[in-house]
């Protein structure tokens, strides 16, 4: 492993708050690069880097990894271009493939209130907690990385208000639904008996975890568990399947764009634009199935 790269690595953790994930990925494509091309960075040209790109779409990588690996490559050779370790960038003008943008999946309101109604039969600390973690995912748009790490005093009760520290370590507050804060109230109990007087400052503490707080990989096993009890197809529900419900459910019940954007935390609003294509699609079914035009043989 290179060192550049790691000093590369240490400055977008430092100044971007960069994520432990997103310095593993980054990691792992930089290495893979150097591993095709077996050169150093003061040698390498564009010309390298179209063809471990060229190398990537022989071997089947679909082209939205083709696209994160070369963001990659152009963040660490701008870095090294800016600290003057090399005299040109050589990635600066390499063209990333054109990626079609899919629709987000959602749930529908019932197939929610299908997984709310089998958690919430559960009376035990996985249950309880299960709850919690779903409705509040639910309600306030979580990102699966914040909702694991929240802090165990970052809601404001009275104003039924969250703090989220989001990408970036960027703060934002959300509104929670009541029934949220009480499922989280009901959790508190089972939670302080899980710790038997210890102290954890997680509001979903984990005694088995590294980093003290229940882990992506658990919420996600937990959640596609839930969805067989609840009779729905665990391929349609994951962490980020919720986050996209909230949004689709919010814009179709005509919340403006805007004020979506804040609760997902989106720096740019056209991340957040993709919901409306969602919403479009609804309305042009509905318009088939119910305009009298549309029956009309």
């Amino acid at each position: 492993m290179s060192w550049a790269i790691e000093y590369f690595l240490d400055m977008i953790t430092a100044e971007r708050g960069a994520s432990p994930h997103t310095i593993d990925a980054y990691r792992r494509d930089l290495s893979q690069f150097y591993e095709f091309s077996g050169i150093s960075e003061k040698e390498v040209d564009t010309q390298d880097i179209e063809k471990f790109l060229q190398d990537l779409s022989k071997r089947g990588f679909s082209a939205k990894t083709i696209a994160r690996k070369l963001s990659a490559i152009k963040e660490y050779f701008k870095f090294l271009y800016i600290e003057k370790r090399i005299r040109t960038n050589p990635a600066a003008d390499v063209i990333s493939p054109k990626q079609e943008k899919p629709l987000p999946k959602f749930l529908t309101q019932k197939e929610i209130f299908r997984l709310i109604e089998e958690v919430d039969s559960g009376d035990d600390f996985t249950s309880r907690r299960l709850s919690a973690m779903l409705k509040l995912m639910y309600a306030c748009g979580l990102r699966v990385s914040e909702l694991v790490s929240l802090p165990d005093n970052c809601i404001n009760y009275e104003k039924k208000q969250i703090i989220i520290f989001g990408k970036g370590s960027k703060e934002r507050i959300v509104p929670i639904a009541d029934e949220a804060i009480k499922s989280v109230l009901e959790y508190s109990k089972y939670r302080e008996d899980y710790l038997q007087k210890q102290k954890s400052s997680w509001m979903f503490p984990s005694k088995n975890a590294k980093s003290g707080h229940i882990t992506r990989d658990a919420f996600f096993k937990n959640l596609k568990n839930l969805s067989v009890k609840a009779g729905i197809s665990p391929a349609k529900v994951s962490p980020h399947v919720l986050r996209h419900s909230f949004a689709t459910h919010l814009l179709n019940k005509k919340v403006d764009l805007r004020s979506v954007q804040k609760m997902l935390g989106h720096e740019d609003i056209s991340t957040t634009e993709i919901y409306t294509h969602i919403v479009a699609q609804k309305l042009r079914d509905e318009v088939q199935k119910n305009h009298p035009l549309a029956e009309k043989k």
